[in-house]
């Protein structure tokens, strides 16, 4: 879901939609763990009757507390047509899982929830927050990946172990090749997955070169701390040594040679 709050952003009912959005991230958080579990359950179990009934109650309720989100955070925008067609994914995401053969798009309204929370949660902690985004990505995928695939005839994907494998090996985009999606929905799946682990890449490629440039200034910056402190080691001992040659120089006396020569130029210049 996304939480950017900028359209009229100095209007009352923005204040109203930023401390909306502030009190309900964790409970859809919580929600959305739940979502997550019941899924688990359901794909993994495969209860069936009352127990299969049950699950799917609390996983529409679930969805329906982020459509419940949608609705009030469309209310409250300032600027509700422009804030409207600016969050229309998110919309498509919410609505289109009516139909039963895109419920796996509910998959994607958790995970944006859960992505807002992580982001909120350990920001500026680039490594943990794409460690967790990473993980996250993965179990969702072999999950919605087995949940499509098992009932297929050719499929190669059949429990949980070949579909985290199958999932691991797209993140990555190394894809050995040896499970594939045969579904629309399943390769549908897969062009996401393939999605989001190039955008990981990215980011860790991105952390890396931030690391890098951080370390190359913190030895720059040591470097000049230690080049100042000779510097002004060098003015200390600079200084110290013009006190020691003043001490020593000998100082003019009165009557010196150097006064009766001054003396007697004068007398020189009145002699006639």
């Amino acid at each position: 879901m996304a939480t950017e709050v900028d359209d009229g952003a100095h209007s009352p009912a923005i204040s109203q939609q930023d401390r909306w959005i502030h009190l309900t991230e964790w409970p859809l958080a919580i929600a959305g763990i739940v979502f997550v579990l019941c899924y688990a359950v359901e794909v993994l179990a495969q209860p069936g009757g009352t127990a299969e009934d049950l699950l799917e109650a609390v996983i529409f309720i679930t969805w329906a507390g982020f459509v419940i989100d949608y609705l009030v955070r469309l209310g409250l925008a300032g600027e509700r047509l422009r804030w409207f067609v600016r969050h229309l994914p998110e919309l498509l995401i919410v609505a289109l899982p009516v139909l039963r053969p895109l419920r796996l798009l509910r998959l994607l309204a958790v995970l944006a929830v859960l992505h807002r929370v992580a982001g909120q949660a350990i920001r500026g902690r680039v490594l943990a927050y794409t460690v967790v985004a990473c993980l996250m990505l993965i179990f969702v995928a072999s999950l919605a990946i087995l949940d499509t695939e098992r009932g297929s005839d050719d499929a190669t994907i059949r429990n949980f172990e070949d579909a985290l494998w199958w999932s691991i090996t797209t993140v990555t985009t190394i894809g050995y090749g040896d499970y594939a999606p045969t579904t629309l929905t399943g390769r549908m799946i897969a062009v996401g997955l393939m999605i989001g682990g190039i955008s990981l890449i990215g980011v860790v490629t991105a952390s890396i070169a931030t690391w890098i440039v951080e370390r190359v200034n913190e030895t720059d910056e040591a470097n000049l701390a230690a080049t100042k402190r000779q510097i002004d080691a060098l003015h200390d001992e600079v200084r110290d040594l013009r006190a020691d040659i003043a001490r020593l120089t000998p100082q003019p006396h009165p009557g010196s040679a150097t006064d009766g020569a001054v003396v007697g130029s004068g007398d020189a210049e009145h002699r006639p």
